[in-house]
């Protein structure tokens, strides 16, 4: 499944990640806050293990739209169920990791196409997360990979088109070689973004801003501590709006 972003608007190509507050309450004021200034909701491991399938559920009757991102990375079969699980809970993304395989982004994405052709439902944009943005070329020859970032990232992101993957979860920094082997209708969704202001407790490595991110090639951009930390979230999600309409308009 591919996704024409050329014509969304620019608020929409922002994902909020939600992982945050110290209640489901809070974590859900968020949405209020927010919906109509960013396009995804990204719902991590941290609230999915907190408050289960029901913050998916919350934000759904507050009319916002998930992102889930629980990197699935298990055997061929045992994703696929999990990704038909998350096609049951009416997610708009969901992502599962490109290190798991080609079988086993295949299964799922076979899945999930089943299922939606027999409930008449729309698919969700499947998403192969390739290197973590908190890991650099040390970081992965210390794990044994012979590659850098940018190569193995590329590597696994032409493993994911050919099992069928909508896009992958990428640098920016990995983008524009992702982008040039993988084509224009090959979704990137980048985060790790960062406006010009410290961010606190950041652990990201290799990190842009949203201009650099979409020119690079990026579609989505994920932010979480930039706009929670703002004095004003909705104001600071708009300008990252505004940033990527520009960035869009230097594109080559």
């Amino acid at each position: 499944m591919t996704m024409n972003t050329l014509n969304r608007p620019t608020w929409e190509r922002v994902i909020f990640a939600l992982d945050v507050g110290d209640g489901i309450e809070e974590a859900l004021s968020w949405v209020d806050r927010l919906k109509g200034h960013v396009g995804l909701f990204k719902v991590g491991k941290e609230s999915f293990v907190r408050y289960g399938p029901e913050i998916v559920r919350l934000i759904h009757v507050r009319g916002g739209k998930v992102f889930l991102d629980l990197k699935f990375h298990d055997i061929p079969n045992t994703v696929a169920r999990a990704g038909e699980a998350a096609f049951a809970l009416g997610v708009a993304m969901f992502n599962l990791h490109a290190l798991g395989g080609g079988q086993m982004m295949q299964e799922t994405v076979k899945g999930v196409q089943r299922l939606a052709e027999q409930s008449g439902k729309p698919e969700p944009i499947i998403l192969a997360v390739t290197v973590l943005t908190s890991l650099d070329d040390e970081d992965l020859r210390r794990m044994g990979f012979s590659r850098g970032a940018r190569e193995t990232a590329l590597t696994l992101a032409r493993i994911a088109q050919d099992a069928g993957v909508a896009g992958v979860v990428a640098s920016a920094e990995d983008a524009a070689a992702i982008r040039l082997a993988c084509g224009s209708e090959f979704l990137i969704v980048t985060p790790g973004i960062r406006g010009g202001k410290a961010v606190a407790g950041d652990d990201q490595k290799r990190i842009v801003g949203p201009c650099d991110a979409v020119q690079y090639g990026s579609d989505f951009l994920v932010v979480g501590r930039p706009i929670r930390q703002a004095a004003d979230p909705a104001g600071e999600a708009d300008q990252i709006a505004g940033e990527i309409a520009r960035g869009l308009s230097l594109r080559g």
